[in-house]
């Protein structure tokens, strides 16, 4: 069993930056494939970026791709995505998800068992 706390959402202004956080409970984190997604009021989840167990593979979704970064910290329990250059269209709902079946990461949502509550970005224009 995982549990996912996200935390470091806000309110900022286009072109600001974000850190987001995630906590994780359990002993199989260091061993887990982490991603974040992101929903936006009237779509779909989508993917954000995903890290491998030991951060040695890493993607992202073309829309983030240079602007955001995701990092782990294994002995912390933790995975994180620092967001720069924000734009209103980062708005959204972001949730943190753990696949315990695979270290490698994966883009779908589907694949992945366990899931944070979500925290808030919003980014004025």
């Amino acid at each position: 069993q995982v549990q996912l706390v996200e935390s470091g959402g806000g309110l900022v202004q286009a072109g600001a930056s974000l850190r987001l956080s995630c906590a994780a409970s359990g002993r199989t984190f260091s061993s887990s494939a982490m991603g974040w997604f992101r929903q936006a009021p009237g779509k779909e989840r989508e993917f954000v970026a995903a890290i491998s167990w030991n951060g040695g593979i890493r993607y992202y979704a073309d829309s983030v791709k240079g602007r955001f970064t995701i990092s782990r910290d294994n002995a912390k329990n933790t995975v994180y995505l620092q967001m720069n250059s924000l734009k209103p269209d980062d708005t959204a709902v972001y949730y943190c998800a753990a696949d315990q079946r695979t270290r490698v990461p994966a883009k779908e949502a589907i694949e992945y068992d366990y899931w944070g509550q979500g925290t808030q970005v919003t980014v004025s224009s």
